[in-house]
């Protein structure tokens, strides 16, 4: 696949007033479509990078491309590039200001003068992403630190920005919140949308990222894949990371039982295949009875089709999920009944590498990366699941 640059830098400088030099020299590609996470300490000049990408601040020397073309820094030229590149501080204080969260979510909307219809059918949907319906007219002042960084998110995601930027998304948060963050950014790069992030979270980076840099002292030291990355020991120690558990939980593999080094897993359920391997394996494959059941909830027969799809199965209620965040949103409701509301991907694996079925409540886009889970399953670990899928998709 030929690269498809969306940002580009080259040579890019930057220093702050006190003449601290934040970036020097860096030539960096982010490709279309890639969900990328930077690497790096405090003061490797991550987000100041960042801060580069949307104009908000601007070169001493180099200059940084969008799409192929220099950014130019004219009112006009950069409210076109913001309404493309959106960005998520750190502190969501920094980028909250209105009164009410309905009010901080429409603020870029309206200040691309489009129709209120739009602007409120663009908070609606921005909300429901970040599970904030519910709180449309609270203060802003009133809310948890994580619920103003879904805030800040919900603005960013209303502009419908081709790119979206996140600066330690993660930090403050709780488990499951990481957790949902970390699935409603699959599901909006599998719509099509550029996902880059900072973070200290080494592990949630790795199982999540498709392309990793490591910055340190204002360069860009390494570009390349997650596995790419833990598999040189000697580079990890150089850059001084902390390999995520999946990796040294591999590498005693290796020494202890001379399971080889490769495939490095990903996350737990590619480890655990590594470990413990389901029974049949025959020929580097394994197939069990299992499989997943596909309920697409954008199919307004969905509800019979959930019906069919739990004849026979041994307990429904406990083999089911949502999976993205119109699923969820169902549950939520009470429209659907399910037990993993969270983690609904990773449970349905499990359970049918077990030989289980398991019902997954998902929606028409999702489909496809649900079965593109499945089928990297099948090209690493060699464990073949089933996936069918139980209503019709459009089209068809």
């Amino acid at each position: 696949m030929t690269p498809d640059p969306i940002i580009r830098t080259e040579g890019l400088s930057f220093s702050y007033p006190n003449k601290v030099l934040a970036l020097d020299s860096v030539d960096m590609v982010l490709e279309r479509g890639r969900k990328v996470v930077f690497l790096g300490p405090n003061g490797a000049g991550k987000s100041t990078l960042f801060l580069h990408f949307n104009g908000i601040l601007r070169p001493r020397s180099g200059k940084v491309l969008f799409e192929g073309r220099e950014l130019k820094y004219d009112k006009r030229s950069l409210s076109s590039l913001r309404e493309k590149v959106g960005m998520v501080l750190q502190n969501p204080d920094d980028q909250i200001f209105s009164t009410t969260v309905e009010e901080d979510v429409a603020f870029g909307p309206m200040n691309l003068r489009l129709p209120r219809e739009e602007v409120e059918r663009r908070i609606d949907e921005a909300l429901h992403l970040v599970w904030l319906e519910d709180l449309r007219e609270r203060p802003t002042q009133q809310l948890s630190f994580g619920q103003r960084k879904r805030v800040s998110l919900a603005g960013a995601l209303a502009m419908r920005p081709k790119v979206l930027i996140m600066d330690e998304p993660t930090a403050g948060l709780d488990p499951e919140m990481v957790h949902e963050l970390m699935e409603l950014s699959d599901e909006l790069n599998h719509r099509g949308m550029t996902m880059v992030m900072s973070t200290h979270d080494i592990e949630t980076a790795y199982q999540w990222a498709d392309e990793m840099k490591v910055m340190d002292q204002g360069k860009v030291v390494f570009s390349g894949t997650p596995e790419e990355l833990f598999a040189d020991q000697r580079l990890v120690d150089q850059l001084r990371l902390v390999p995520p558990f999946p990796v040294l939980m591999n590498q005693q593999l290796h020494h202890r039982r001379a399971c080889p080094l490769e495939p490095l897993p990903k996350n737990l359920m590619e480890l655990a295949e590594k470990c413990f391997p389901c029974s049949g394996t025959s020929g580097g494959s394994v197939r069990t009875k299992g499989s997943v059941r596909i309920i697409d909830v954008n199919d307004p027969g969905y509800k019979a089709q959930a019906e069919e799809a739990t004849r026979g199965m041994d307990d429904p209620r406990r083999y089911s999920g949502a999976y993205g965040a119109k699923a969820r949103r169902l549950a939520r409701e009470g429209e659907i009944s399910v037990h993993n509301s969270f983690h609904a991907m990773e449970n349905a694996i499990l359970q049918a590498s077990l030989g289980n079925e398991y019902l997954l409540y998902t929606e028409t886009p999702l489909i496809s990366l649900v079965e593109s889970n499945l089928q990297r399953l099948e090209e690493r670990m060699g464990l073949v699941l089933k996936a069918e899928t139980m209503t019709k998709r459009e089209g068809t």
